[in-house]
């Protein structure tokens, strides 16, 4: 077959007819794509956090800057303010993908556009399903995310 003749999986379900909700799921049976992960996904360390980071290592660097974040363990961590930090599931509600981002005080995702604010509210159509939050604290320089 040559290049010309080929087609892209999505273009090939789409050509039988399949679409929206049965197009997700026939991509994510038995498949390893990143963008069909969920919060399930969301291993928790031995002592039952999502994740524990220390705020004074190269890691956590972006962290020393309010409006600054990382992304670790599908879990996205920003600063918020000179004192607080948030921390949100990677995983967007809109189309399930591993792009949420942080930027001008709002959790962004890269792939559709959908913004959620610092509470996990959506703030546009693409956001409505909200998006989840994970506790945070704080003892000495470690930071400690959980459910």
């Amino acid at each position: 077959m040559s290049n010309q003749e080929k087609i892209n999986r999505n273009e090939f379900l789409k050509s039988l007819g399949v679409k929206g909700a049965a197009l997700l799921a026939i991509y994510c049976t038995g498949s390893s794509l990143t963008s069909c992960k969920n919060e399930s996904s969301i291993s928790p360390t031995q002592t039952g956090e999502l994740l524990n980071l220390d705020l004074t290592s190269t890691v956590a660097s972006a962290l020393k800057t309010v409006g600054g974040y990382i992304r670790q363990n599908n879990v996205v961590v920003a600063k918020v303010n000179a004192t607080d930090y948030v921390a949100v599931t990677q995983i967007c509600s809109h189309e399930g993908k591993s792009e949420i981002t942080f930027t001008n005080n709002q959790f962004y995702c890269t792939a559709h556009g959908a913004t959620f604010n610092t509470s996990g509210k959506g703030l546009n159509g693409n956001g409505s399903g909200g998006i989840k939050v994970f506790k945070v604290s704080i003892t000495g320089n470690i930071l400690t995310v959980s459910n």
